[in-house]
């Protein structure tokens, strides 16, 4: 019923979850970006942010010295120190950016892959349209998120007052602290604070990451025609590729049908693997190769090398190497020609034991 409603009832193929990425329909976090980012801005700071305040402050306090400011307005070398203050705030901060341009590029690596597509430059008139642009705004993917948004902020608000309670009496006893002591305390508070606020941003993040991979899903859900519109296209008419299927398997009975009776002897397993060997000695140099098949085919073998009086025999090591390295009509390498020779040896032995008798 589902099928004849037209209903996308199917997870989506490899092929439409492709065809999606290089259109950017893919399942991407901000909010999980963003909180990478933070936390990464934060290490950064606690590690680099000492030194930088103490460069900065060193800039400032050499660019506002009295000598320097006398060579600027005497000597006209304003634009020199502009210069030399923008080369050295660039040195300074320049690692920062960095690590955070590189951060942001691994956190999107991370939830997309790598991936290059120019479907996604390619301008989109259709999102012109205004009418197209309030049905969006007013559809209810629009008010979920807008609704989820909302959620995701009182959330962090609320931590924020929870973990400034909890640092009340903190902040109450700064009246008593000394500058030194106020500032440090101050910065710890922040930093205790921070880490609240950055943990609830992660796990918002991840939480979000999962549902966008679970609503892309749904969006690409396909119909079984859909499916089967793909596979036909991808692999070919299910129904042509089993007739296919019938057909060799119809070529392959035939051929054993033809070539096991001319068999000296039917070498099995006993139960995966048979291999039906030939040889005569004035047209052959050594035993070849005229059938082989495992599990059904070889139990096909058997039964045909039954009919037709072959004798089976078993030797599941030789059966095995056989079945493994020797090609249908050809003939076995010299490594086996010692075991097919006993082989042989027994068989015709029993033939003339059966003649006598």
């Amino acid at each position: 019923m589902a099928e004849d409603m037209g209903e996308r009832t199917e997870l989506p193929t490899a092929r439409k979850r492709s065809e999606a990425a290089n259109k950017g329909q893919i399942a991407k976090s901000v909010d999980l970006t963003g909180a990478v980012l933070l936390i990464g801005a934060a290490a950064m700071l606690g590690a680099l942010g000492a030194s930088i305040f103490r460069a900065m402050w060193r800039l400032t306090g050499h660019m506002l010295s009295p000598s320097v400011i006398a060579s600027d307005v005497a000597g006209g070398r304003v634009s020199t120190d502009l210069q030399l203050a923008l080369w050295e705030t660039l040195r300074m901060i320049g690692p920062f950016v960095l690590a955070m341009m590189v951060l942001g590029y691994v956190a999107g690596v991370l939830q997309v892959g790598f991936m290059v597509s120019d479907k996604i430059l390619n301008p989109d008139w259709s999102r012109l349209n205004p009418f197209a642009g309030l049905g969006r705004l007013f559809s209810r993917r629009t008010l979920v998120k807008t609704v989820v948004d909302v959620l995701k902020m009182s959330l962090v608000f609320g931590i924020a007052i929870v973990a400034i309670r909890s640092e009340w009496e903190g902040i109450v006893a700064l009246a008593a602290l000394d500058i030194a002591a106020a500032f440090m305390a101050i910065v710890w508070m922040v930093v205790r604070l921070a880490m609240w606020i950055l943990a609830v941003m992660l796990l918002v993040g991840v939480v979000d990451y999962a549902y966008q991979r679970w609503q892309t899903t749904e969006d690409l859900r396909m119909t079984k025609q859909e499916v089967k519109d793909e596979m036909r296209s991808t692999d070919g008419d299910p129904e042509v590729k089993s007739r296919r299927l019938r057909m060799a398997r119809q070529i392959a009975m035939q051929r054993l049908q033809r070539d096991v009776p001319k068999a000296d002897v039917i070498v099995t397993n006993p139960t995966h693997f048979s291999v039906a060997l030939a040889y005569e000695e004035k047209t052959m140099r050594a035993p070849r190769v005229v059938a082989k098949g495992a599990d059904y085919l070889a139990l096909k073998i058997r039964y045909i090398a039954a009919a037709h009086g072959v004798p089976i025999v078993e030797r599941p090591p030789l059966a095995r190497a056989l079945y493994g390295q020797a090609e249908v009509g050809r003939e076995i390498s010299p490594e086996h020609y010692e075991a097919v020779a006993e082989v042989l040896a027994y068989v015709y032995r029993l033939e003339g034991r059966l003649a006598a008798s």
